[in-house]
């Protein structure tokens, strides 16, 4: 896989002092239906069970400075993708408060909020599910800046400086989503969502279902996008290799939780939570010798009901009974590094 030869230079530094542009605080998030009124009757007389709850995510914090590229890392089904979809303001959380610039976005009204709801976009992982299939490239592109009355000269014009922006021949407008390849779909859910001028993009797995020399090239669009664009990024991820070639900083999510946060050749080179030790002690590298892979014992427990405790302590090789009755809070263990685990309390690893 062709990677980008040199990677942004971070800007953390020169956004140190400034308020977070995203800040989670304890947010959670649960999935399940209300019962109807003879459900509830039924429930409370023991004569049915309470509906299924999903616990999705389970009081993440999460910071995001302006300028720079956090990658999300972990394994399906740990609560990546409704993170990144809370951060983009399409769905609330249950619990807990989403600051968007210093402020909390549910008590946003009006412009305030419109003016948010437009600074944060997404691209999904499927590009042509996310394409409607009856509109042409220029519809798509043009459709959500006009309603917003973002387009002050010709649609053509608009849409063709956003397509040429992401590699996109735009001579090719005309045509429905159908007629291209994963890579120019790609292509065009990147024009779509720059299109209304964001601040922040949250890329839920972009590059997962391309080639992997499709995918150097989409990455190459993203960098150069955040040079000219001074664009903020979420890039949710499974792919530790593109992670570390994009981020500035990797947060790891482990059924709901973040277990560990750190700039990106921090954890890459000195990981402390069991689990990304596991993670990043299973990514292929070019090196002499045999290496003998093995995956991460056990299975990612049902987020339906998760365990008590530390949630990583089914699989993890040092658990104690500690880990299986009290969950472990985050904390420094250096500069701009934090992991949740009890073994950060013994005085060696």
């Amino acid at each position: 896989m062709t990677l980008p030869a040199e990677k942004a230079t971070p800007r953390q530094a020169a956004h140190a002092a400034t308020i977070p542009l995203v800040e989670m605080r304890a947010i959670s998030r649960r999935f399940g239906s209300k019962p109807d009124p003879a459900a509830r009757i039924s429930i409370a007389l023991g004569a049915a069970k309470p509906p299924a709850v999903v616990h999705a995510l389970d009081e993440v914090d999460l910071t995001i400075r302006a300028g720079e590229v956090l990658g999300l890392v972990g394994e399906s089904g740990c609560g990546k993708s409704t993170l990144g979809r809370i951060a983009a303001g399409i769905l609330p959380p249950t619990s807990g408060q989403f600051l968007w610039k210093g402020q909390d976005r549910a008590a946003l009204r009006g412009q305030a909020l419109r003016d948010a709801d437009l600074a944060a976009q997404m691209i999904f992982q499927n590009p042509m599910a996310s394409l409607n299939p009856r509109m042409n490239i220029e519809t798509l592109v043009a459709e959500a800046p006009a309603i917003h009355g973002l387009i002050s000269g010709k649609r053509t014009d608009y849409v063709d400086d956003y397509l040429r922006m992401v590699g996109f021949d735009p001579t090719m407008k005309r045509r429905l989503p159908h007629q291209f390849s994963g890579g120019q779909r790609a292509r065009v859910n990147i024009a779509r969502a720059l299109a209304v001028q964001p601040e922040f993009l949250v890329c839920d797995e972009s590059v997962a279902a391309l080639d992997v020399s499709i995918q150097a090239q989409i990455l190459n669009v993203f960098m150069d996008l955040r040079e000219r664009l001074d664009l903020t990024y979420l890039f949710v991820s499974h792919d530790l290799g593109v992670v570390e070639h994009i981020s500035d900083r990797v947060a790891i999510m482990y059924l709901g939780r973040v277990v560990e946060e750190a700039p990106v050749e921090e954890i890459f080179s000195r990981p402390n939570h069991p689990y990304t030790q596991a993670l990043l002690a299973e990514v292929p590298r070019i090196k002499p010798g045999k290496r003998k892979f093995q995956a991460v014992k056990g299975e990612l427990p049902s987020p339906l009901a998760p365990p008590q405790g530390c949630h990583f302590h089914p699989r993890c090789p040092f658990a104690s009974e500690r880990c299986r009755v009290e969950a472990p809070k985050r904390k420094t263990i250096a500069p701009g590094h934090s992991s949740a685990c009890h073994l950060n309390d013994q005085p060696t690893i």
